[in-house]
């Protein structure tokens, strides 16, 4: 099974003396699959907390960086609070710490339909700027694709009708695809509802940077639309595309072939999804209930020419 950090695991007086807080608790916060993060309290004001769990020093320290280099750019998301040696990350124990400063507000689910055109703005924000800034110089290309080792577990699937569902249609899709792909951008990967803050001012902030690539935007916008643009019984919803699409392209207008790939790559990224869900519930940590949970995706996928 995974194996989360708990309230009473954190050495609370040592990350105090790490960033110089004094008065300090903490409160555990819901969600994050991989990830234990906490409400923190302390004469200095509130913070969160996140213990990386599935990091180690060099991937926990690259997170952080790319945290804060995006930040510095502008892009509303989580600002990184350095220990007193001026680390972005504390190591303490065997836990790598983070503390970002609290943003106040709270994560919608769903997001509601007049703040899915920030939504998209924002990605459109996102694929704008510049990917070899300081900070951002080391964003891994292409990573939330399948790779060879991911494509190659799919035979062994014990559902095997989900195995060959998944390997035709990524079959089809990586076809079609191989001969229009955009210039890559930066990328968020995951720009699902739980990775997005309302905040009290009813502007929208940005979560959670461990899937941040360069690769092409539309499959961003797949991934958003996977995350976003779902309905009640969880088909893809014409209307909260639209929405978010129109915020988009206030920004970054799309093409006419953009538009004619676009149910392709939110396809795709329903199939990448889809195996990650499978994967993890069945084949890493076999969960009993939530060994069903990627045939969710299956119906969205299905549900995708039908609606765009």
């Amino acid at each position: 099974m995974a194996h989360y950090t708990t309230a009473d695991q954190i050495d609370l007086a040592a990350v105090a003396d790490r960033y110089g807080l004094t008065g300090v608790s903490i409160t555990p916060l819901s969600g994050g699959a991989a990830n234990s993060s906490f409400q923190l309290a302390s004469d200095q004001g509130e913070y969160v907390l996140t213990s990386l769990d599935n990091h180690g020093e060099d991937s926990a320290a690259t997170l952080a960086r790319h945290t804060q280099a995006l930040h510095r750019l502008g892009l509303p998301t989580s600002e990184v609070v350095p220990a007193r040696n001026g680390s972005l990350i504390a190591p303490i124990g065997d836990r790598f710490l983070i503390l970002k400063k609290w943003i106040a507000g709270a994560v919608q689910q769903p997001l509601p339909l007049a703040l899915l055109p920030e939504a998209g703005d924002l990605l459109a924000r996102l694929h704008a700027l510049a990917p070899h800034t300081e900070g951002l110089d080391d964003v891994p290309v292409g990573a939330r694709r399948l790779s060879p080792e991911h494509l190659a577990a799919i035979p062994g699937f014990a559902d095997q009708k989900f195995a060959q569902w998944l390997t035709s249609r990524l079959d089809r899709v990586r076809a079609a695809e191989a001969d229009s792909l955009r210039a890559p951008c930066l990328i968020h990967g995951d720009l699902f509802d739980d990775n997005v803050i309302v905040r009290d001012d009813g502007g929208l902030s940005v979560l959670d940077w461990e899937t941040i690539s360069l690769d092409d935007p539309l499959l961003d916008l797949g991934m958003a639309a996977v995350g976003l643009a779902q309905d009640e019984a969880g088909l893809l919803d014409a209307e909260r595309l639209h929405a978010l699409l129109d915020g988009y392209e206030k920004t970054r207008p799309l093409t006419s072939v953009d538009r004619a790939i676009l149910p392709l790559e939110i396809e795709h990224a329903a199939l990448i999804i889809a195996f990650h869900r499978y994967h993890r519930h069945n084949v890493r940590f076999p969960n009993r209930e939530r060994a069903t949970y990627h045939r969710a995706l299956v119906r969205f996928t299905e549900s995708i020419a039908h609606r765009v």
